[in-house]
């Protein structure tokens, strides 16, 4: 990441009002300094190579890595979207336990107590999105949409996304954490949502239809 993208996040975890529970998806270059920023807080990684999860928490064991199986290809983006439309008031509400989610965009095997954190920020950084065949970021959008409108206590909640100039990034960064919670895209690279939890009755993403929130998310990507 580039200085500015570093400085976003790096501004949110020192403006936590007490000590912040983070969760990164993805293992990359930063992680130790997601680490060291949010020294007072909770970081957590979530990868998609089980090999790569538990080489770095044995070099690093005061790092808390989980691996997750991805079971999308970013080719299926437009026919998951599609089922996640379908089933909003279902599988694929904003407001659940993902735990116990059948929703395809639902990521569902972490460990249960992940489920119960209330999370300030969240990343996505991962899993890999180059190609169609690769796993794509549309469970770990989903869920980071979800688990911000699930919040039990707390308000608002960061959530970032890198690499905002691909298609996944942005479809579904505008589908689930909507156009009208953007405040900042920085370069193209890192879009900064900010999501407010919701009650357990909601069945909408976002507050204005999908069109216009793409429309809006659009217009702040041209003018940051």
């Amino acid at each position: 990441m580039t200085h500015p993208e570093l400085k976003s996040i790096s501004d949110v975890l020192r403006k936590c009002s007490h000590p912040c529970n983070f969760l990164v998806f993805g293992l990359t270059h930063e992680t130790l300094l997601w680490k060291a920023l949010n020294y007072h807080g909770r970081t957590v990684v979530v990868e998609e190579n089980r090999y790569y999860a538990a080489y770095f928490e044995e070099l690093h064991p005061d790092i808390d890595v989980f691996d997750v199986q991805y079971t999308t290809r970013a080719g299926e983006m437009d026919e998951l979207l599609a089922s996640a439309r379908e089933l909003a008031r279902q599988e694929c509400r904003p407001v659940q336990n993902l735990l116990f989610s059948e929703c395809r965009l639902a990521i569902n095997d972490l460990p249960n107590h992940m489920y119960d954190v209330d999370w300030d920020v969240i990343l996505v950084d991962g899993p890999r999105g180059e190609g169609t065949e690769a796993p794509g970021r549309m469970m770990s959008i989903f869920t980071a949409g979800v688990l911000a409108r699930s919040k039990k206590v707390g308000g608002k909640t960061h959530v970032f996304v890198h690499d905002y100039y691909r298609d996944v990034e942005q479809i579904c960064g505008d589908e689930f954490l909507c156009g009208e919670n953007l405040v900042e895209a920085i370069n193209g690279m890192l879009a900064h949502f900010v999501v407010e939890r919701m009650e357990k009755d909601s069945f909408q993403f976002c507050r204005e239809q999908n069109g216009t929130a793409a429309a809006a998310a659009a217009a702040a990507r041209s003018g940051l």
